[in-house]
């Protein structure tokens, strides 16, 4: 997914394999990092930035990639940085000690990325449904996609949805943690994300499946939250 021939700058990573490596708890939790940009700004932005964080922009500077900002999908410390099951794991706030960028969030997540984070307002660019992020000339959708935390939110991105703990190939996010609410995900997934395209790629936010990454028809047949037409279904599976 990494075309050298293109002009959008598209690099899926995994923790603990292709950086962190040697870093246990990322080697567990399975997370993706994006890197997205404009090869011919060299502009780039580092979508959900965690773990060993400096590894992170030296692989853009590899890259001829400059860092300009950061986006995140939510507010889970395995994603953004914080504490997490007594373990301290690197984030926004030591990406910002690197480099002075803006953390796009949406405007409903604010309050929890700063919470776990310490982030403060001025480092944050609010958003909405529907928002358009541009890096370089590159144009990013934000979708917001309630239901894994308040604010979650989606990039679409030349028919990339880089989906955060919304969507899996296999599953999507839970919805049993603080801020979860499952009748907010159901119409995430099947009233926003149902405007994403059948060829559109979805990149998740954890390796929960055997692929890096599907077509969102080929997520739609074989995953099972698809299967669960109606409200009642859903909730009965995920409030049962």
């Amino acid at each position: 997914m990494f075309e050298m021939d293109d002009r959008l700058y598209f690099r899926q990573l995994l923790a603990g394999r292709d950086f962190a490596s040697d870093d246990f708890l990322a080697q567990q939790m399975v997370n993706f990092v994006y890197l997205v940009g404009d090869r011919e700004t060299g502009e780039a932005v580092i979508v959900d930035p965690a773990y060993r964080v400096r590894e992170l922009v030296d692989l853009l500077d590899a890259d001829g990639m400059r860092l300009v900002g950061v986006l995140a999908t939510h507010f889970h410390p395995d994603h953004v940085g914080g504490e997490m099951m007594g373990v301290k794991i690197e984030g926004v706030r030591e990406l910002l000690a690197i480099q002075g960028v803006k953390i796009h969030v949406n405007k409903e997540e604010s309050p929890w990325v700063k919470l776990v984070t310490g982030a403060s307002d001025s480092d944050l660019s609010e958003h909405v449904g529907g928002d358009i992020v541009k890096v370089g000339e590159i144009p990013i959708t934000c979708l917001h996609t309630p239901g894994h935390t308040p604010g979650s939110q989606c990039f679409l991105v030349e028919n990339r949805l880089v989906a955060g703990d919304t969507l899996f190939l296999d599953g999507c996010g839970r919805t049993d943690l603080p801020g979860s609410d499952s009748t907010a995900l159901y119409y995430s997934l099947t009233q926003t994300l149902a405007k994403v395209a059948d060829d559109a790629i979805l990149f998740p936010g954890h390796m929960y499946a055997p692929d890096p990454f599907a077509s969102m028809g080929e997520t739609r047949k074989k995953n099972f939250v698809f299967r669960l037409r109606t409200l009642e279904q859903w909730t009965t599976m995920f409030n049962g």
